[in-house]
């Protein structure tokens, strides 16, 4: 028995947390053989998500959903594979289901305000993202999501102050610090971005979003020597971001900032 629970619970703990969110779901019915075939499909779909075989692990995930229906991590990791695919709608429906099975757990709420921002509801974002941080104050992920919620509403100031709150609780957290230096540049705080842009660099050389950035803003004050040394080293790392539409919709840089790489990248 022991057993058995210990193979269903590497199912449940699919949320990053340390506790089931679920284990009122093990009922008597549920067979060593479901438990045994539940926990393979898991690790099949974790290799495809690692692969970036996204089709392959929504599949598995829908399989495991029909195993154990009552499990929320497992929806809402259904829905990271089809957020992964921009099926938004469908992912949205996945972390609902997920919410309302486990309404006091902060990853679905965490994942469903990312499909909302995809889908342009910032303030139903901006809600799940608070409800995160009732649940949780010192949650950096939510204090930067809401700033990128913030800052789609074009709310730049009151979306600074989370990204900072962000970087303050977790300081190695590279994608808020990012997020800061573009929303300075947003408001015309120039020199402070750069140097958070520089800084950022100096510490995650290999960092492609700040590369980038880099090379528009100084392509922008003409020092064309240094826009395009940035340049070789982010399109190495990520082509991506020679797609200027990536940059603006998927990856959602402020608008002066996507101006400024398009600048770039017309004239290259």
């Amino acid at each position: 028995m022991i057993k058995l629970i210990a193979i269903f619970l590497s199912l449940l703990l699919v949320f990053g947390h340390s506790q089931p969110v679920m284990a009122q779901s093990l009922q008597p019915q549920i067979t060593e053989e479901q438990l045994q075939v539940g926990d393979e499909l898991a690790k099949k779909a974790f290799d495809a998500t690692n692969k970036g075989d996204f089709v392959t692990a929504e599949k598995y995930w829908t399989e495991i959903i029909e195993q154990f229906p009552q499990n929320p991590a497992i929806w809402s990791n259904r829905g990271n594979s089809r957020v992964s695919q921009n099926k938004l709608s469908e992912a949205l429906s996945d972390y609902n289901k997920a919410v309302e099975l486990a309404p006091d757990v902060t990853d679905p709420y965490l994942n469903r305000g990312t499909a909302l921002e995809g889908l342009g509801r910032w303030d139903l974002a901006i809600a799940d993202y608070n409800r995160v941080l009732e649940l949780d104050p010192k949650d950096a992920m939510a204090y930067n999501n809401r700033g990128n919620a913030l800052g789609g509403l074009r709310k730049w100031d009151l979306a600074i102050a989370d990204y900072k709150k962000s970087a303050l609780i977790a300081p190695n957290f590279a994608f808020a610090r990012a997020n800061l230096a573009l929303a300075l540049y947003e408001i015309g705080e120039i020199d402070p971005a750069i140097r958070e842009m520089k800084n950022i660099v100096r510490k995650y050389p290999k960092f492609a979003d700040m590369r980038a950035a880099l090379t528009a803003a100084y392509w922008v004050r003409g020092e064309g020597g240094e826009a395009e040394s940035n340049w070789v080293a982010a399109y190495g790392l990520d082509s991506r971001y020679k797609d200027i539409n990536w940059v603006k919709n998927i990856r959602r840089w402020p608008p002066t900032m996507v101006a400024a790489l398009d600048r770039f990248l017309k004239l290259n």
